[in-house]
């Protein structure tokens, strides 16, 4: 089984993900890994050198055509499901959870990273929030095709496959 985590950046794929690809046993592809490997740069270096638009291309064929094992968890970038055919795909090839959480909770989240995340660079802790909030509005109709929508406050990887495993 394929699970796909998405989701707002900061609302815990990555850390979800492993924890949960841990109680499953299965393997964890964290996808913005997976693309520093394949390009060398990190994502944020990947970004500001070649722009958007071409991370997004990169960040679709990647997530197609990588050679999943048959049992993982996936931790998508932020933006995955909204580019190309990503969701759609995603949800013909796994189960896809979409970790819900409020744009006040997410900028709190982010806050301490903020040098770190290419989109947010340079704004204020006010820019911050307006940012989450606009791209969370634009984001929302893709988030909500998940197979399976959670709210991340307090979500644990027990919680998460609980849900799975009620499903299956």
């Amino acid at each position: 089984m394929k699970i796909f985590l998405i989701g707002f950046m900061g609302c815990g794929k990555s850390t979800l993900g492993r924890k949960l690809a841990t109680k499953l046993g299965y393997d964890l592809i964290d996808l913005d890994h997976q693309i520093e490997k394949n390009t060398g740069l990190a994502v944020g270096e990947y970004f500001s050198a070649h722009g958007e638009e071409a991370f997004r291309k990169l960040e679709s064929e990647t997530l197609q055509a990588f050679d999943y094992p048959k049992n993982c968890v996936i931790a998508t970038g932020g933006g995955t499901p909204c580019f190309f055919d990503n969701i759609d795909w995603m949800n013909a090839n796994g189960t896809t959870i979409y970790i819900e959480m409020p744009p006040a909770a997410l900028a709190k989240r982010l806050e301490s990273g903020i040098a770190k995340r290419p989109l947010l660079r340079n704004l204020t802790s006010e820019g911050v929030l307006e940012f989450i909030e606009s791209k969370l509005a634009e984001r929302e109709p893709f988030y909500a095709k998940a197979s399976l929508v959670m709210s991340g406050i307090s979500l644990t990887a027990d919680d998460i496959r609980a849900e799975i495993l009620a499903r299956n």
